[in-house]
C-alpha cells in the first residue's frame, strides 16, 4: 500500500509535493543515495575525459584545436539541450529521463573508447577519426544532459522547502566528489590499459541504470501542465534572474579551470612536467574545498539560500584577488582553494533559490534551464578569456572579478533573487512559493 502523509513527518499538507508523499523517508534515504552513486560516476567521467584525452589525442596527431572542438561542442548541445530533458522530466517523470541520461552516457564513453581504440591501431584515418570523435561526444551533450536536471528535480519533489538547499547540495557534491577521484581512478586503471578508465566508467553508467531501473521509487510521475503555453520559459520572471546569476558563476568558474594552468606555469616560470604536477594539486585543492563547502558547511550549519548566494559571490572576489596578486605558488594554491569554497557555496545556493522560486510541476524545467547555465563558460571562454590572456596573463581573472562584482550587485538588489527563502514563513503563499517583496 502506498503509504500517505501522515505515515511521512514533515510532509506537506495538499498535493504540492506528491512525490514526498508518496515516499517513506527509509525510501528517499535509498533512492538518494542511488542519485549519489549515480551523479558519482558522471563526474568521475567528466573528469578523466579532461585527464586522460589531451595526451592520448596528441599521440594520435590530433591538435589542441581539435580537442577543444570536441569538449565544446559537447557543452553546446549540454546548454541547448538540458532545458528540454528538465522540461521533459516534469511530463514522462524523473526517472525516466535519468535512464535516458545515463544511456546516454555509457554510450558515448564506451563509443568514445572504441573509436579512440580504432584509431590506435590504424583502423580509420585521423581525417575520419576527428568527427568520429565529435559524433560520439555530441551523444553525451545531447543526451547525458537529461540525469542532472531530473536527479535534482526528483530530489526537490521529495524535500520540503528548508531540506531544499541541503538535498540539492549533496546532488551537486556527488558530481564534485567524481570529479575529485576521476583522475586518481584513470591512473590506477590505466595499468590494464590506456582506454581500460574509459571501459570502466562506461560500464559503471550501464550499472547505475540498473539500479535505477530497479530500485528508484518513483510512483507519482510528474502531471503535464494543462496549458503548454504557459509553460516555463526562458524570459519567465522567476527564470532569467536565475540564469543570470546561473551564467557569471559559470564564466567565473571556467576561467579559473581554463586559464589556472597556463597561468601557474607563466608566472612561476615553470616546465611543463613542473607546471602539470603543482597545478595537479591545486585543482585538488580547489575540489576539495568545493566538497567541504558542500558536504560540511551547508549541511552542518544549515545554511540559507541568501547566505550561500552573497557569500559564495565575496569568497569568489577574494580569490580572483589573490589570484591578480599571484607572485608565489602559495598564494595561488589560496586562490584556487577560494575559488572552490565560493563555487561549492554559489552553486547549490543557486539551484534551491531557483527551484524554490517555482511551481512543484516546474522542478524540472527550472533544473533544466539552471543545468544548462553549468557548461555555458566552457562554450564561450575559449573566444574571451584566452585571448584575454595573450594581452595580458591577469586580464582574465579582472574580467572574472568584475563578474563577480557585477552579480554581488544583482543578488542583494533583484526582488525576487535577494527575496527567495528556504522554510516556510510569513512570506510564502498557500503553496509553500516565495513571495517576492517590493
Amino acid at each position: 500500500m502506498t503509504p500517505n502523509s501522515d505515515k511521512n513527518p514533515g510532509a506537506p499538507k495538499g498535493d504540492d509535493l506528491p512525490g514526498l508523499q508518496q515516499t517513506s523517508p527509509e525510501e528517499r534515504k535509498r533512492a538518494f543515495g542511488i542519485l549519489f552513486f549515480c551523479l558519482l560516476c558522471v563526474g568521475m567521467g567528466q573528469s578523466l575525459f579532461f585527464a586522460i584525452l589531451p595526451p592520448i589525442a596528441r599521440d594520435l596527431g590530433l591538435s589542441e584545436v581539435q580537442v577543444g572542438a570536441i569538449f565544446s561542442l559537447s557543452a553546446l548541445l549540454w546548454v541547448l539541450s538540458s532545458p528540454y530533458w528538465g522540461r521533459t522530466s516534469d511530463v514522462i517523470g524523473r526517472k525516466k529521463v535519468i535512464l535516458i541520461g545515463l544511456a546516454g552516457f555509457g554510450v558515448s564513453t564506451i563509443g568514445f573508447a572504441i573509436f579512440i581504440w580504432m584509431g590506435m591501431n590504424g583502423m580509420v584515418s585521423i581525417a575520419l577519426l576527428f568527427p568520429m570523435l565529435v559524433g560520439v561526444r555530441a551523444i553525451f551533450g545531447t543526451f547525458g544532459s537529461g540525469t542532472m536536471p531530473a536527479a535534482q528535480a526528483y530530489v526537490a519533489d521529495r524535500t520540503t522547502r528548508a531540506e531544499r538547499a541541503s538535498g540539492v547540495a549533496t546532488i551537486g557534491a556527488a558530481f564534485g566528489m567524481g570529479t575529485v577521484i576521476g583522475p586518481g581512478v584513470a591512473a590506477a586503471l590505466i595499468v590494464f590499459g590506456l582506454l581500460a578508465p574509459f571501459f570502466t566508467v562506461g560500464s559503471l553508467a550501464f550499472l547505475s541504470a540498473l539500479a535505477i531501473w530497479f530500485l528508484l521509487p518513483e510512483r507519482t510521475r510528474p502531471r503535464e501542465r494543462e496549458d503548454k503555453k504557459k509553460r516555463l520559459k526562458v524570459m519567465d520572471t522567476r527564470v532569467w534572474p536565475f540564469l543570470t546569476v546561473g551564467v557569471l558563476t559559470a564564466m567565473g568558474q571556467s576561467i579559473v579551470v581554463q586559464v589556472s594552468a597556463f597561468y601557474f606555469q607563466d608566472t612561476l616560470s615553470l616546465s611543463v612536467e613542473d607546471a602539470a604536477q603543482m597545478v595537479g594539486i591545486g585543482m585538488m585543492a580547489m575540489a576539495m574545498a568545493t566538497l567541504f563547502a558542500q558536504l560540511v558547511l551547508i549541511r552542518r550549519f544549515n545554511l540559507s539560500v541568501q547566505m550561500m548566494l552573497r557569500s559564495g559571490t565575496v569568497v569568489m572576489l577574494v580569490a580572483f584577488a589573490l589570484m591578480i596578486a599571484g607572485g608565489n605558488y602559495a598564494t595561488l594554491v589560496m586562490a584556487l582553494v577560494a575559488a572552490g569554497l565560493g563555487f561549492g557555496l554559489l552553486r547549490p545556493g543557486l539551484s534551491a533559490a531557483a527551484s524554490l522560486s517555482v511551481e512543484p510541476d516546474e522542478q524540472g524545467a527550472i533544473a533544466g534551464f539552471i543545468g544548462s547555465t553549468a557548461a555555458m563558460g566552457h562554450v564561450v571562454n575559449p573566444f574571451i578569456a584566452l585571448p584575454l590572456y595573450q594581452i595580458m596573463p591577469e586580464a582574465p581573472f579582472i574580467l572574472a572579478a568584475v563578474l563577480m562584482a557585477v552579480m554581488g550587485v544583482f543578488i542583494v538588489l533583484h526582488p525576487l533573487v535577494s527575496s527567495v527563502r528556504s522554510g516556510v514563513d510569513d512570506d510564502d503563499d498557500h503553496d509553500g512559493h516565495t513571495v517576492p517583496k517590493g
